[in-house]
């Protein structure tokens, strides 16, 4: 049994108290070795020593686990187990709409940045609000010779959270170098998408979207009011694009409810890394969260597009509750 009443540290940061909720349950529930546990979260067993010392220390486990995280971890083994993920991560639900962003998106940063130290490879990532929170807590060194790519291209206005201001604000922090597709994520057709291809550095950038080793993105779902809906070619054709099956987007493909593309001009005319080459990375991660998008965070674990998620705890129970 697992107890979570206890008070969180306020000095400590949320992505802090994950991981070492994280460790303790792997360690005192789930009966793993330190040696195990470092492996499995890609840290030093003398790191997993230290969280258990401090555990132990501040009177966290005595018969239970005291943790006030540990019911959100159980159930993010449960969602990996469940969904044949490497990895996941779930935060506690929010009542604020963006500070619920916030907190999966700074635990997104923080199982990221657990990818990337010290490593030499390429990282894609797309767009949205909660990936621009990400970088709070990306604390990596990744190898000199590491980069990053926008995976989609991007919209006409700024938001802090185009695709060219997310990659940007990764890039920085990382100290390293960035190449961005620029061009529309929507072209007016899929002969407009073909002729911008003849464009050598836009098929370049193209081509490293499917070469980086480590793939973000996040999702969203079909509502009026949403930033990817105000675009004028999605908003023209929206009615069509649901009356055909569509639950919601990833990296701009419209997906149905088992994760398949629906048939619609608009998905052969994305200017983006499409769902099935994520499929074929190594690490993919997807970083999102909010009760109305489990439809889609579900089709696209259906579709196998990625092999990690971050979501909040609402989000986690449904994908449980419902069908595989």
């Amino acid at each position: 049994m697992m107890d979570e009443t206890s008070v969180d540290d306020p000095n400590e940061s949320l992505p802090e108290q994950l991981e070492r909720a994280r460790v303790a349950w792997f360690y005192f529930v789930g009966g793993l070795t330190q040696q195990e546990i470092a492996a499995r979260m890609n840290m030093t067993r003398l790191r997993v020593n230290r969280i258990i010392g401090q555990v132990r220390e501040n009177g966290e486990v005595q018969i239970d686990v005291k943790l006030p995280l540990s019911g959100c971890i159980a159930l993010a083994e449960a969602v990996a187990e469940r969904y044949g993920l490497a990895e996941a991560t779930v935060v506690p639900d929010v009542p604020d709409f963006l500070e619920q962003k916030r907190v999966i998106g700074e635990a997104a940063g923080s199982m990221a940045g657990s990818l990337i130290e010290r490593r030499d490879l390429g990282i894609g990532i797309a767009t949205g609000r909660t990936l621009s929170f990400a970088v709070r807590r990306l604390n990596a060194r990744p190898h000199a010779n590491s980069w990053v790519v926008g995976l989609t291209g991007g919209a006409t206005r700024s938001s802090g959270t185009n695709t060219f201001e997310v990659a940007t604000s990764f890039a920085r922090k990382l100290g390293i170098e960035c190449h961005y597709l620029t061009a529309p994520l929507y072209c007016a057709s899929p002969e407009s998408r073909e002729a911008l291809l003849l464009i050598d550095e836009l098929t370049d950038v193209l081509a490293r979207t499917e070469i980086a080793d480590l793939g973000i993105a996040s999702c969203g779902w079909l509502a009026e009011d949403t930033t990817l809906t105000q675009i004028r070619v999605v908003k023209d054709n929206l009615d069509e694009i649901l009356k055909r099956g569509a639950v919601g987007e990833f990296l701009g493909c419209f997906l149905d409810a088992q994760g398949q593309p629906v048939d619609h001009f608009l998905n052969d005319s994305i200017m983006a890394l499409s769902p099935e080459k994520m499929k074929l990375k190594p690490m993919s991660m997807l970083v999102s969260g909010g009760i109305e998008k489990v439809q889609i965070i579900r089709a696209i674990l259906r579709g196998g597009y990625v092999n990690r998620l971050a979501t909040n705890e609402s989000v986690a129970r449904a994908l449980m509750a419902g069908p595989r």
